[in-house]
């Protein structure tokens, strides 16, 4: 990523240095659990290696090691991995937690069994090339998940954050991917005051074909 990409994530306050400062005055920014749509896709897999990218306070981390999975979390805040890995210990759960800035970093080519991508909302023209990252660390006969917040009129006001899962599998090669779900999905999430609202999920899930 460039000089000017960087300005526009900064700008955006999308950068490293706004996310750290965005966990460092709450003493948690996300519930703890797993994403309800890693957990509905995931469930059903035999555990192997694992990759969370977007890590967060390393809710699906936990999730996926407590079941059995070989996970790698990644994410730029150390704020958030310092949180995860207290977790991780607490529990006595193994993780490899690694500091990275997802636009720059490559993960390892044909090397997880899962490729969990939740809520990642990049600016700009950085989501592609860093699904095609994510897309080539995943094994032979692994899966690729993908989940986002469908785009909406909520989100209209920067639009290319946005994605629809459709978008996402058009950038998967067919010969080398079997598409397994591409859909919208509604839940409910807690709002203010602790009331239920209606959202929706954009999911993406993938096999590479081996």
């Amino acid at each position: 990523m460039d000089d000017a990409a960087h300005r526009q994530h900064a700008e955006l306050g999308f950068d490293e240095a706004s996310w750290e400062e965005r966990y460092r005055i709450a003493p948690a920014l996300w519930s703890g659990r797993a994403n309800p749509q890693l957990v509905a896709e995931a469930a059903g897999l035999s555990p192997g290696r694992a990759l969370d990218a977007g890590s967060g306070e390393g809710g699906d981390a936990l999730w996926l090691a407590g079941r059995g999975w070989r996970v790698t979390a990644v994410d730029f805040s150390t704020v958030a991995l310092d949180r995860a890995a207290a977790e991780a210990g607490r529990l006595g759960i193994a993780v490899d937690w690694v500091h990275a800035d997802l636009t720059r970093w490559a993960p390892p080519e044909d090397a997880f069994d899962l490729v969990s991508a939740q809520y990642l909302h990049l600016p700009g023209d950085d989501r592609d090339p860093v699904v095609a990252r994510l897309a080539a660390a995943v094994a032979p006969g692994g899966s690729l998940l993908v989940v986002g917040h469908r785009p909406s009129e909520v989100h209209a006001g920067r639009p290319e954050m946005f994605f629809t899962a459709q978008q996402v599998a058009a950038t998967l090669d067919p010969d080398a991917w079997h598409v397994v779900v591409c859909e919208d999905r509604p839940r409910t999430a807690s709002g203010p005051a602790g009331r239920e609202l209606p959202v929706a999920d954009t999911v993406l899930r993938a096999r590479r074909r081996a």
